[in-house]
């Protein structure tokens, strides 16, 4: 059984898998087509990856552009982070609005983020492994980004370890948007 949590953007989903837990250890079922098709979620997954990421590490605020823009599940299987989601999608209700997660690998939640949210993470845990499942295919020449520090987000650390291309995003202030709220 999988929980489905509303977040404050729209389309956007928490996902409680239940956690079994043993004397072996712990076991989640992270995705199950039925129960994902029944929630009206994505469920042709065309990639998958992880980061591994240290304390204090601050990877996002990532997008795609269309035409391969994509939809994202992800969850950490160790360690702890803050997620972030930033709604990008003119015309939607929550236009600019964010919102945040703690995922860790104890709680065993997931996110999912539809097309048009830029999405990034805050490693709180000494590591952190992030799983992602995308709907489309990486493509170099579509991938953006937006300045983590440009819209209000709380991130635990004014002074996080971002890479060279995730600092030089722009600010949300001067992105254009091309996606569009679909309702």
């Amino acid at each position: 059984m999988i929980e489905l949590r509303e977040s404050r953007i729209t389309g956007c989903f928490q996902l409680q898998p239940k956690v079994l837990h043993d004397e072996r250890g712990t076991f989640v079922k992270t995705f199950h087509k039925d129960i994902f098709s029944e929630l009206e979620i994505q469920t042709a997954w065309a990639e998958e990856y992880y980061s591994i990421s240290r304390k204090g590490v601050l990877r996002g605020l990532h997008f795609q552009l269309p035409p391969h823009d994509h939809e994202k599940l992800v969850y950490c299987v160790a360690g702890k982070v803050l997620d972030v989601v930033v709604d990008l999608r003119v015309g939607s209700p929550t236009y600019g609005r964010f919102e945040t997660f703690e995922l860790s690998a104890e709680k065993a939640n997931i996110i999912y983020v539809p097309r048009g949210l830029a999405h990034g993470f805050y490693t709180i845990s000494d590591t952190a492994t992030m799983i992602y499942k995308v709907s489309t295919v990486y493509a170099p020449s579509h991938d953006s980004g937006i300045l983590w520090n440009s819209i209000g987000i709380p991130w635990p650390d004014n002074n996080p370890l971002v890479s060279k291309r995730d600092s030089e995003f722009i600010p949300f202030s001067a992105f254009k948007s091309i996606f569009k709220y679909g309702g």
